[in-house]
């Protein structure tokens, strides 16, 4: 009798744990709470989709704060990405960066040839389905025509974290788990919170680029944008777990000039400067980072030991992470504890997670998008293991 598997969550990863078990001729259906499939997906490929990144494959899972997914990310990684994506037609270069994205930049030609990939293949879609529970192997769904339930020989679950809740992350899933099996969410690579005084006004929504900022054991450097919410973009975002954990963040404005350069360029006569000047034609510092020091610190010291020693570490304190919806990511949600080695969960046989709903954490760049594949390719692995040795159930989830 041919089997039949459940993945609830049309993106990456649930469509690639699809794709790997329909490949075993194993029955797949695919049900999602949104009228399309992968709207996240193509919410990341906005800009141009960042797929991957071409880089050493150990150096590459070193950006995971957990082992576990390092794993999964080995089995299937960078050059394996970019062999499923050119097999789909979307070919593939590597920016300048390193960073590797399709050829036409977006996402909807890739997410339209892997759909169609998976139509023939037999896997059937069922949207506007959203999850409410399960009892046994049967899980129930919301629709538009009223509650339906589908029974299945194994159930993937590949619903999301609970970031851009409006694409379908909302992690309204948690209630349909035990509680036992979850981290709360937090927000990840994520835009901070600071409340600015008036003079900052002028300033918003410009960039600040040059500059180095670190928190806890986390540096960063690359160009953050001040906005009215406080500040964005690629060089804060890497640091959203040491402001999670210290609530704080420090400043170098100077970052290719050592400390004591610092010093001797600001030990010349200041002249009839204003102190603001002084800084500015001495170390050459833009209007925008002067504003941040006097914004920051408050008064400047004159003494140039002093002020040299701001301009390298200028710290802001009380520093919160922007609301979990506005993070690119989360972390949190069903904890590595709750599952065994194949990412089935230890207290429901035959229901495996894969993707952002699983508690890890990575930076943007490809990184994200490669785990939630490679998890996707992983679960799907052992479903079709699982389904082929059914007495594996009772050892998986002693083991």
């Amino acid at each position: 009798m041919t089997k039949h598997v459940l993945v609830i969550g049309a993106g990456p990863a649930g469509l690639m744990a699809a794709d790997a078990i329909a490949h075993q001729g194993i029955d797949v259906t695919i049900a999602d709470a949104k009228p399309s499939f992968g709207r996240k997906f193509l919410m990341a490929g906005k800009s141009g989709l960042n797929l991957t990144k071409a880089e050493p494959l150990n150096e590459f899972v070193r950006n995971y704060d957990t082992p576990y997914i390092a794993n999964i990310v080995d089995a299937f990684g960078p050059n394996d990405v970019c062999d499923w994506a050119n097999g789909l037609g979307a070919d593939v270069f590597i920016g300048s960066s390193g960073r590797v994205f399709p050829k036409v930049m977006k996402a909807s030609p890739l997410l339209r040839a892997w759909i169609g990939a998976l139509d023939a293949l037999g896997v059937q879609r069922k949207a506007n389905h959203r999850w409410i529970g399960f009892t046994q192997n049967t899980a129930h769904f919301e629709t538009p025509n009223g509650a339906i339930d589908i029974t299945a020989d194994a159930i993937v679950l590949a619903t999301g974290g609970a970031s851009w809740s409006k694409l379908g992350s909302d992690g309204e899933w948690t209630k349909c788990v035990s509680a036992d099996n979850l981290v709360p969410f937090a927000p990840s690579n994520s835009a901070v919170h600071i409340e600015w005084s008036p003079h900052m006004a002028k300033f918003m929504g410009h960039p600040v680029k040059a500059i180095s900022i670190t928190s806890g054991d986390k540096i960063s450097r690359g160009e953050v944008i001040l906005s009215s919410k406080g500040i964005e973009g690629g060089g804060i975002y890497p640091l959203s777990a040491g402001i999670r954990d210290t609530g704080s963040v420090t400043f170098d404005l100077c970052p290719d000039w050592t400390l004591e350069r610092v010093v001797t360029a600001l030990s010349r006569p200041i002249g009839k400067n204003s102190l603001s000047n002084h800084i500015r034609k001495t170390l050459g510092l833009t209007p925008i980072k002067i504003a941040l020091l006097r914004e920051f610190a408050g008064h400047l010291p004159n003494d140039p030991h002093h002020l040299a020693t701001l301009l390298k570490a200028l710290p802001r304190h009380k520093v919160t992470l922007r609301p979990i919806d506005e993070a690119i990511s989360t972390v949190g949600g069903i904890a590595w504890a709750s599952l065994t080695e194949g990412l089935m969960l230890r207290n429901r046989p035959g229901v495996f997670c894969a993707g952002e709903m699983i508690d890890w954490d990575a930076p943007t760049g490809g990184y994200l998008l490669t785990a939630c594949l490679a998890s996707g390719r992983w679960v799907g692995r052992h479903v079709v293991d699982y389904l082929k040795i059914p007495h594996r159930a009772e050892r998986d989830a002693g083991s």
